[in-house]
C-alpha cells in the first residue's frame, strides 16, 4: 500500500469551509499614571478600565453564566500590560498544593490570561496566578493542545486574599512577550479553575465538547493606540556547576568544575535567537519511570529549557509518538559499543525562531556534539530548518530539512551512519471552532546506499461536536524509513485507526457527562506480506462527575502477532514467547480520579484479564495529601503479575515511587523523589534543593543516588552545586 491515498484527503481538506462565532472585544485603555503591583486596585486608571463582562461557566455546564463570577480590567502603558482581577469566592478554604512556580492548573484555584498577540490561534502565551500570588507561565501550542511549563519569562504580580474574594494585580513587561509594532488588536482569553466550588468557567464561552484551554475559543483585546516596537532585551544566562560523582558500576569517581550558559538574542520584532555554550542540564527533573509490558520504546517529554522556545516549530511534525523525525531528547544522548544510551556532551548550538510575519514562521536548530571514541559515537552536527504557513483561519502547511551528519570519517563508523536526512511537508488542519482537526504529511529519508522509497506519511481527520467525536487515521512508515534525531518506535507498517464516541450530558444527578466510544487499531506489515500484526479493539465508556472527580472503564481485545521471541516480563536468562505466533487476549481495565477540592485525594487504576497466552493482573494506586501551601506527599504503587504457562516466566513487577515536594515560600524549594522497580533494577533517589535568588536565577543543590535492586549495593552517586544567573542587558 502507497501513500497516494492522502491526497484525496488533502483536495476535501482545502474545500473545508471554516467559520468562528467570537465573543465582543474587551478594550485595553492606555495609562499615564503609575500603577504600583501591590494587589489593591486603588489607583484611579483602574477607575477608568474596562471592566469585562460576566464569565461563562464550562463546567459543570457550559450554557449558563459562572456561579461564581471573575472580572478583569487591562490597561497599558509604553512598558507594561497590567491586568486587575476580582475573582468571586465561597467561604472557605482556598484550594493550593504548592508555593511553587509553574504549579498544577487542576489541583490549585487559579485564574489564567492567554494572550495571542499574532491572532493565529495555533499559539499563545499564558500567565496564570494563584490566590496566594503563586505563578504559572506557560508557552501554548497547537491550539491549545500542548502546555510547556519550562517557558518562563519575567513579569510581576500581587494577591490580597479574603473571605468572598481574592484580587490579582498584574504587571507583564512589554520586552517579555512577542508581537508586530502598529498592531492594535490581539486574541485574548481568561479562564478560571474554582476547585473550591467544582466550577471552571471563562471569560469567552467554551464548549463542554471542547479543551478548555482551545485557542479556538477567544475573544479581541483592543488597544486604544497601536503598540510601538517590541523591546526584547538582550539575555546572558550563565552557570557554573560543581559535581562530585562515583560510578561504582564501572568503578570511574570523578569530579569536575563548569563552566557554560545561554544568550537569547531578539531578532526583529517576534524573533528569537538562541546560543548556548557547552549546556549543562543537571538542574533538570529527573524522568517518571515507569513499567514497560509493550516491546517499543515509550515517549517521554522534553523538560531542558533551551530547546521550549517556539519547540512546536521543530517536535510537531509527523505522526504523534509514532512517527515523529525530530524529538530533541536525542540531542545529548548517544548509544555506545553495547547498544546503551550514555550522555553524549552537547559543545553548543544555536536556535533561530518565531515570527516571521502574521502568517510566516521560521525555526533554525544547528548543535554540535563531541566525539567519544571509547564508545563508538562519532561528533555530529545536528541541523533543522523548518518553515510554517498559516492557511484559513486556524490551520497551517509547514515544510523541514533535518540533517545528522559525522564531521569526519571514523574507523568505528560504519559508512551508512554517516549521515542521515529526512525532509518532508505536513499540513496541520484545525476549523475555527475547532469541530475539524486533522493532520497530513509526507516524509522521506536519506542515508548512503539508499535503495528503497524510505516514505512515512498519514491522513487523519477527527470531527468533534457536542454530542459526537468520530476519527480516521492511516498512518505508514517504510522499513527503511529512517530519522536519527527522531522517535520512531517501530517500522515497517501501516496503521488504520477508526473511532466513534457519543457523549450523554444527564440534566440531574451526580454524573455530569459520560461518553461511550468504540475503537478499532490494526497494524499491517507490508514487508510480511500484509500480514496482520496488531490488532486492538476496544469499548469504553468515560466519566466525569459534578465533583470533577473521573472513572474510565474499557474492554479491550487484542491481537499480536511476534514475528520474534519476545519475553514481556524481561527476566533476564528467561526463555521467551516463541516468535512467528500469534496471540488473542482480552482485558477489562478501570481507572479513578477523585476531586482534587480535598486535601486527600487518590488516583488509581486496574487491569485483569488475558495476556499473550497468559494472564495479568496490573494495580495501581496514587494517593496524594497536602498540607497546603507548604507540603505535597504523593505515593505511587504500581504492581504487574504476570502468570505465564510453563516453561516460560512469572513476574513480579513492583514500581514504588514516593514523593514530597516542600515549599518554604515563593522562592526556596525542596523536593525528592525516590523511585523503585524491580524490572529496571534499581532504586533511585533524586533530592534537588532550589533558592530563586532573583527573577529566574536560582541556586541548586541536587543529590542523586542510584543502588541495585538485589543487593541493594550502591549503582552511581552524584551530588551537584549549580548557579545560574538570568541577566537582561
Amino acid at each position: 500500500m502507497r501513500i497516494n491515498t492522502i491526497y484525496s484527503f488533502i483536495i476535501f481538506l482545502l474545500l473545508t469551509i471554516q467559520a468562528n462565532g467570537q465573543e465582543a472585544g474587551i478594550p485595553v485603555k492606555f495609562t499615564d499614571g503609575i500603577i504600583k503591583t501591590d494587589g489593591v486596585l486603588d489607583e484611579s486608571a483602574w477607575e477608568e478600565a474596562v471592566i469585562s463582562p460576566d464569565f461563562w461557566q464550562y463546567f459543570p455546564s457550559d450554557s449558563v453564566r459562572a456561579t461564581y463570577q471573575t472580572h478583569i480590567r487591562l490597561l497599558y502603558d509604553d512598558n507594561y500590560l497590567y491586568a486587575g482581577i476580582r475573582a468571586e469566592k465561597a467561604k472557605g478554604d482556598y484550594v493550593i498544593s504548592s508555593l511553587r512556580r509553574d504549579f498544577s492548573g487542576t489541583t490549585n484555584d487559579n485564574v489564567v490570561m492567554m494572550f495571542d498577540p499574532f491572532r493565529d490561534g495555533t499559539n499563545a502565551y499564558v500567565f496564570g496566578v494563584t490566590p496566594y500570588g503563586v505563578k504559572r507561565d506557560i508557552y501554548v501550542s497547537e491550539g491549545g493542545a500542548n502546555y510547556n511549563t519550562t517557558w518562563d519569562v519575567k513579569w510581576q504580580v500581587e494577591t490580597s486574599t479574603f473571605d468572598d474574594h481574592y484580587i490579582v494585580e498584574i504587571a507583564i513587561p512589554m520586552s517579555s512577550l512577542k508581537y508586530r509594532e502598529g498592531d492594535a488588536v490581539w486574541r485574548f482569553q481568561c479562564y478560571r479553575w474554582n476547585i473550591q466550588s467544582s466550577e471552571q468557567s471563562a471569560l469567552s464561552r467554551v464548549p463542554q465538547n471542547q479543551l478548555f484551554s482551545s485557542l479556538a475559543f477567544m475573544t479581541d483585546l483592543v488597544f486604544e493606540k497601536p503598540l510601538g516596537k517590541s523591546k526584547t532585551p538582550f539575555t546572558v544566562i550563565p552557570y557554573m556547576n560543581g559535581l562530585l560523582q562515583n560510578d561504582y558500576e564501572n568503578g570511574t569517581p570523578g569530579h569536575n568544575l563548569k563552566f557554560g550558559g545561554d544568550a537569547k538574542i531578539a531578532i526583529g520584532n517576534a524573533m528569537n535567537l538562541d546560543i548556548t555554550v557547552n549546556p549543562d542540564f543537571s538542574n533538570v527533573e529527573i524522568d517518571d519511570i515507569f513499567t514497560n509490558l509493550t516491546r517499543f520504546e515509550v515517549f517521554l517529554p522534553e523538560k531542558r529549557q533551551f530547546f521550549i522556545d517556539n519547540s512546536d516549530l521543530f517536535g510537531n511534525f509527523g505522526s504523534s509518538r509514532e512517527a515523529v523525525p525530530f524529538f530533541s531528547r536525542r540531542i545529548g544522548l548517544a548509544s555506545d559499543t553495547s547498544g546503551n544510551l550514555i550522555e553524549n556532551r552537547i559543545i553548543g548550538g544555536v536556535r533561530l525562531s518565531g515570527k516571521l510575519s502574521r502568517n510566516w514562521r521560521l525555526g533554525f536548530l544547528n548543535m554540535q556534539t563531541a566525539a567519544d571514541a571509547d564508545n563508538g559515537i562519532p561528533s555530529n552536527n545536528n541541523m533543522m530548518l523548518a518553515v510554517q504557513r498559516r492557511v484559513f483561519s486556524r490551520s497551517n502547511i509547514a515544510f523541514f530539512v533535518l540533517n545528522r551528519q559525522s564531521v569526519k570519517d571514523y574507523d568505528f563508523l560504519d559508512s551508512e551512519d554517516k549521515y542521515n536526512r529526512v525532509m518532508g511537508i505536513d499540513y496541520n488542519l484545525a476549523s475555527a471552532d475547532n469541530t475539524w482537526t486533522g493532520k497530513f504529511y509526507v516524509h522521506k529519508s536519506f542515508q548512503p546506499d539508499d535503495s528503497r522509497g524510505n516514505y512515512s506519511s498519514q491522513a487523519t481527520l477527527t470531527y468533534n461536536s457536542r454530542k459526537y467525536n468520530v476519527t480516521a487515521d492511516i498512518v505508514y512508515v517504510d522499513s527503511e524509513f529512517r530519522s536519527d534525531l527522531g522517535f520512531i518506535p517501530r517500522k515497517d507498517y501501516i496503521k488504520s485507526r477508526n473511532q466513534v464516541g457519543r457523549s450523554f450530558y444527564p440534566q440531574k444527578g451526580s454524573l455530569n457527562r459520560h461518553t461511550i466510544s468504540a475503537t478499532s487499531e490494526i497494524y499491517w506489515r507490508p514487508g510480511l506480506d500484509y500480514r496482520m500484526t496488531d490488532r486492538d479493539l476496544q469499548l469504553s465508556w468515560d466519566a466525569s462527575f459534578r465533583d470533577q472527580s473521573t472513572l474510565q472503564m474499557q474492554l479491550v481485545n487484542s491481537y499480536i502477532f511476534l514475528t520474534r521471541n519476545f519475553d514481556p516480563t524481561r527476566t533476564e536468562g528467561a526463555l521467551p514467547l516463541p516468535g512467528d505466533t500469534g496471540y488473542n487476549f482480552s482485558e477489562l481495565s478501570s481507572s479513578y480520579q477523585s476531586s482534587m477540592a480535598k486535601k486527600l485525594t487518590l488516583t488509581a487504576s486496574s487491569t485483569v484479564g488475558q495476556f499473550y497466552n497468559g494472564q495479568r493482573v496490573s494495580l495501581q494506586v496514587q494517593p496524594s495529601f497536602r498540607i497546603q501551601p507548604w507540603v505535597l506527599f504523593s505515593l505511587v504503587v504500581n504492581y504487574n503479575a504476570i502468570r505465564l504457562p510453563d516453561p516460560y516466566p512469572d513476574a513480579d513487577l513492583w514500581l514504588i515511587s514516593p514523593d514530597i515536594d516542600v515549599t518554604f515560600s515563593k522562592s526556596v524549594f525542596w523536593s525528592t523523589l525516590i523511585q523503585y522497580s524491580n524490572q529496571g533494577g534499581n532504586l533511585g533517589i533524586n533530592s534537588r534543593l532550589q533558592w530563586r535568588f532573583a527573577p529566574l536565577s536560582d541556586l541548586y543543590l541536587v543529590y542523586n543516588d542510584n543502588y541495585f535492586t538485589e543487593n541493594f549495593g550502591p549503582r552511581f552517586r552524584s551530588i551537584n552545586l549549580k548557579l545560574t544567573y538570568w541577566l537582561n542587558i
